[in-house]
């Protein structure tokens, strides 16, 4: 799925003056911009999830298949960071042909050189994980309205410019929808009813080196 057509959840708490009436809206918007950046929560525990609601069994039978250990977590999980070195590693699958193309014979004053084979191909090696733009992905707690709270979530590598001389960086091109259950709430304090439903959540899958 296109980063365009990706739909993020935002999470809206409104106040009625003069009704009182305390309700949250879930409602999906195109954006472009990722990784979701934190919710603004209402800070009255009223509206939190109470014990009974947070058995597990139950709460991963409402899931069913959507979760995915991969990417989720029920429990604190150790923190997954990729640092500037691991991102100097040969990046995985196949050589873009955008890099296995180019001429490094030709130079910009129409002067042709010699490159042998081995120097090409480590000078096009070198140029491929210079540019590569890899997910590093962290874990994130949500906090206890959604289940599972913990998130893995991606960002694209930002230590350095991908690009050679600098100026470009890595942006997010794709990303995939998680399902995850939130805690729903509508009414005001004892009046308010509260239940699970299940929300989509966006996380980068894929960066590349742009403008």
């Amino acid at each position: 799925m296109a980063l365009s057509q990706t739909l993020l959840i935002y999470v809206l708490v409104c106040v009625h003056l003069g009704v009182s009436q305390h309700y949250l809206r879930l409602r999906p918007s195109p954006s472009d911009h990722l990784p979701v950046p934190d919710l603004k929560e209402d800070p009255d525990p009223e509206y939190d999830p109470r014990e009974q609601d947070l058995a597990e069994r139950t709460l991963r039978k409402k899931l069913g298949s959507n979760f995915d250990p991969n990417f989720m977590s029920i429990s604190s999980p150790m923190l997954v960071n990729l640092s500037a070195s691991d991102s100097q590693v040969k990046p995985p699958g196949p050589m873009p042909n955008e890099i296995k193309k180019l001429d490094l014979t030709e130079t910009p004053y129409g002067k042709r050189v010699k490159v042998g084979k081995k120097a090409r191909r480590k000078f096009l090696q070198w140029l491929w994980t210079y540019t590569h733009c890899p997910v590093v992905y962290t874990w994130k707690d949500l906090g206890v309205r959604f289940w599972p709270r913990y998130i893995k979530e991606g960002n694209c590598f930002s230590e350095r410019s991908c690009s050679f001389p600098e100026g470009m960086s890595c942006k997010p091109v794709k990303s995939i929808n998680k399902i995850f259950l939130r805690w729903y709430c509508q009414g005001f304090l004892k009046q308010k009813y509260c239940t699970w439903i299940q929300v989509q959540y966006p996380i980068i899958s894929e960066c590349k080196c742009s403008c």
